[in-house]
């Protein structure tokens, strides 16, 4: 299944999202056949690799993230790795499922600001079970030094059957 829209980002309704699994989901959003989140416009960041269990994201900080301390904003950090470790999970579901972060840890290892350049965020799944899931995620820079690293603890759910039904764990 397919899905055109004119828009640069956009959300995706969950009726085409329902009979993907999460992988096909998943690679379709990487290879640009739906909208980029508006998030990813937000933040400034892309989807850039998509396997089983994997998902990393690139994206290049600027002044406009900092704090007023003149570093990049630990919730730049934070959203990236949320957002990859996230995706990572994400792949790894059924069609006709969805997931929302229970909760981050996110460790800040190294100061990151405009001249820290491209980094990548790379999120792999620890543990997939029927309601919880659990993924790693790293920060890094072009030179592969770590940046930031965290976990994930994640809700698996239903998605829901009709537009505007709620969301329920089942």
């Amino acid at each position: 299944m397919s899905f055109s829209s004119n828009a640069v980002t956009g959300v995706v309704p969950v009726d085409v999202i329902r009979p993907l699994s999460g992988y096909e989901f998943m690679k379709a959003l990487r290879d640009g056949r739906f909208p980029r989140p508006p998030i990813a416009n937000l933040v400034d960041f892309q989807l850039v690799e998509v396997e089983l269990g994997r998902a990393v994201f690139a994206a290049t900080p600027g002044e406009e993230h900092y704090n007023p301390l003149g570093s990049v904003h630990g919730g730049y950090i934070s959203t990236l790795l949320d957002s990859c470790m996230g995706c990572a999970v994400h792949t790894r579901l059924g069609p006709g499922q969805g997931f929302t972060s229970l909760e981050i840890k996110v460790n800040f290892v190294r100061r990151v600001s405009a001249e820290t350049g491209p980094m990548r965020a790379e999120g792999k799944v620890i543990h997939l079970g029927g309601q919880i899931a659990t993924a790693e995620g790293r920060l890094m820079d072009a030179d592969g030094r770590l940046l930031a690293h965290g976990t994930t603890t994640c809700l698996i759910f239903r998605l829901p059957e009709r537009p505007g039904e709620a969301e329920t764990a089942k």
